[in-house]
């Protein structure tokens, strides 16, 4: 019975808002959501996302004056120029350079073999004949059931053909209505919300500033950090740069890691097209310099609004939620990690000498309500 009474005591002490009860409600039924529907409704989340991004052109155009329905037709016009121009242009040059990375594999493979076959003689004392047979063996086997899966998958998702096409039809479509339609639609979510709503205003406040400023912040990252590398990179001379370009500048969603790990397949392409020759070493020292201005120059630059969680916290978000949803977690984990934060740190203690949400010191001054005059 004590135990039951401590658990009643913390649920009235931490449920006994109103506002409370809603924030779970709506953070259990949006994540149930897109746990379940989340493949179904992949069109129309993207354009939300899209949308989102766009909205601060739209902003910028209303700011010089111009009225906000020919502000979102023109905005809508440019995303369709900048998709056109990505499907005209982009898809075919990484998918010219993808088909030849397949097609050069083989020999990429041989060479390989070749290079650890020299490992005995590099380092005798470490490496023997044996160990190395018994490696390329297992090797071997890992390709083989590697390009089985493969292929495998690459015939399965060939009916799937249809699936792009309507995602590319759809997502337009959700993108211009996000953005004509923007104040109904979130009139309507507003009427689904308390009068008095502190506690909801604080934490979607906090998390629409991180949201603007970590999703717009990141697409240009990705952005300038691939064209970048794609430009270095063929002006060097390597191969495959549109598709090394795209791996580097996606690499970016997952901090810390996506570095290190394209680190690889740099290394090897500049390896297998130059090998131990200084052609090889400016490839890697272009790469560690755009590296080091992505990280010391341009993330500060771009996300004014720091983002304050632990590395360690950064990288469980991104595991959890990237295991969860998939590319579209990874992209989110930082910002959804911030909304548990946000939650937490605003979530009413229940405390008998704590004052109102609405009236204490930490709280935006644009949510403080001033007490009713007496009559």
């Amino acid at each position: 019975m004590r135990f039951l009474e401590i658990i009643g005591s913390w649920i009235n002490r931490h449920f006994s808002n109103e506002e409370a009860i809603y924030l779970v409600v709506f953070m259990v039924a949006g994540f149930t959501l897109l746990f379940v529907f989340g493949a179904t409704l992949a069109p129309v989340l993207t354009g939300l996302v899209l949308a989102f991004l766009l909205q601060g052109i739209v902003k910028r155009l209303t700011g010089w004056g111009m009225p906000e329905k020919p502000a979102v037709y023109l905005t809508f016009v440019f995303f369709l120029g900048v998709l056109t121009t990505i499907l005209l242009f982009v898809v075919p040059l990484i998918w010219q350079q993808l088909s030849a990375l397949r097609a050069a594999l083989p020999n990429i493979i041989t060479r390989l073999q070749d290079m650890v076959r020299e490992l005995p003689e590099i380092a005798p004392g470490f490496v023997t004949a044996e160990q190395v047979d018994q490696w390329l063996n297992l090797a071997a086997g890992e390709v083989g059931s590697f390009s089985g899966s493969l292929l495998n998958a690459a015939l399965t998702q060939v009916p799937s053909v249809v699936g792009v096409l309507i995602f590319l039809i759809l997502v337009p479509i959700s993108v211009f209505f996000f953005l004509k339609d923007k104040k109904p639609l979130m009139a309507w979510f507003h009427s689904l919300l308390p009068g008095e709503r502190p506690l909801l205003d604080r934490v979607g406040n906090e998390m629409n500033l991180q949201l603007a400023n970590y999703v717009r912040g990141k697409a240009i990252e990705i952005l300038i950090v691939g064209s970048v590398t794609f430009v270095v990179f063929e002006f060097l001379g390597l191969n495959y740069a549109a598709l090394l370009g795209l791996t580097v500048g996606l690499s970016v969603l997952i901090p810390f890691v996506g570095a290190a790990v394209v680190t690889i397949p740099v290394a090897l392409v500049a390896i297998f097209q130059f090998g131990w020759t200084w052609d090889m070493a400016w490839i890697l020292i272009a790469y560690a310099v755009i590296q080091a201005l992505d990280g010391n120059f341009l993330v500060p630059l771009l996300f004014s609004e720091a983002v304050d969680l632990h590395p360690i916290t950064i990288i469980v978000a991104v595991l959890a939620f990237g295991g969860l949803w998939g590319i579209w977690g990874v992209f989110f984990a930082i910002p959804l990690a911030t909304l548990v934060k946000a939650i937490y740190n605003a979530w009413p203690s229940g405390d008998p000498g704590e004052a109102p949400l609405s009236v204490t010191a930490s709280a935006p001054e644009d949510l403080v309500r001033p007490a009713p005059e007496p009559p």
